[in-house]
Order: structure tokens, then sequence, then C-alpha cells
């Protein structure tokens, strides 16, 4: 006979997917901040050689610059794919979920912040990139939540674990528990 010990408390664990969405916030656009400070635009400073160079640039498109002139639908669906984390995440029983929404949300939120407040314009702005990546594609601090936080999704999906369960079983160890009740 197995008992039945409670998940972690959705309320608690929404809190913390909120708690690591603004780490991932606050990492990010000080990052940014960093990079428009300290880099002119279109100076490449090495940091790791070739293969991680520092370069800001403002991109207006989505990853790898794909669609620079439709930023307004990325605002859009930005701002969708940051209520549909949120929702998710009012129903995480999961540690594994908790932290992969966490990096997804603070991630979208933090680019929705830049396509709406940054230039040229409200639903127009541009996402500040500046970590790049040998020749391949010049990210930032959200970029990197997104994919960490987006690995983790499909590896958990992939080993069947849900988003929320209501119990998890234990083991008994009592061995009057092994005896049948008439």
């Amino acid at each position: 006979m197995t008992e039945t010990t409670p998940a972690p408390a959705p309320r608690r664990l929404f809190w913390a997917v909120v708690l690591i969405a603004v780490v991932v916030i606050l990492l990010d656009q000080g990052s940014k901040w960093w990079a428009e400070s300290a880099l002119g635009n279109g100076e490449v400073v090495p940091f790791i050689g070739d293969l991680i160079r520092f370069v800001l640039v403002y991109n207006p498109g989505a990853a790898f610059s794909i669609g620079t002139e439709y930023t307004w639908i990325f605002a859009i669906l930005t701002g969708l794919a940051v209520i549909l984390i949120a929702w998710y995440a009012r129903r995480v029983t999961s540690v594994g979920w908790m932290v992969a929404l966490g990096l997804l949300l603070g991630g979208a939120t933090t680019h929705l912040g830049d396509r709406l407040f940054r230039d040229p314009g409200f639903g127009r702005g541009h996402v500040v990139d500046f970590i790049a990546y040998a020749d391949f594609f010049i990210g930032n601090v959200a970029d990197i939540a997104i994919f960490v936080g987006a690995v983790m999704l499909v590896l958990l999906t992939l080993m069947g674990r849900p988003v929320s369960i209501t119990t998890t079983p234990k083991a008994s160890t009592s061995a009057s528990d092994e005896t049948p009740v008439d």
C-alpha cells in the first residue's frame, strides 16, 4: 500500500516562477545597460577569442534577425507568450517546470519590454543584442534564458513530467500496511 504526500503548493511555486523571471529581467536589462554604455555601436570586444565577443547591435527582428519588418507582430506574439506562460505558471507543482517557466517568462517579458519601450517607438522597439557567438548570431541574456528554458521544457515533456500533479506516491515502510484488511 502506498501513501500520498501533497505536491508542492502551486501558489508557492508560482511566486518562485515570478522570482526567477524577475532575476532574468534584472540580469538582462542590467547587461543591456552595460553594453549600451560600454560598447560603441559596431565596436567588437573579444571575450573568449573569436568564439564569444561583445558587439552592440539593435535587432528589430526575431532570432537571427528574421522578420525585421514585422517588429509589431513580434511584440503581439511575445505579449501572448507572456500571458500563456504566466497562466501555466499558476498550475506548476514541479520544481523543474518552475525553473523552465521562470526562465521563459523572464526572457519573454524583457524582450516584450524592449519591443514596447525602446527606440524607434512603442511596439516597434529594437531588442539590444551584444553577445556574439562566433559568426553564428548575436544575442543577449534573455536569449540564453529562453534557450535554457525551452530545452528544459522539451526534456521535461519527453520525460513525461507533468506541469501539475496533485499528489506524489510515497513508499510505505510499515509492515502493517501490507496486511490485507477484511
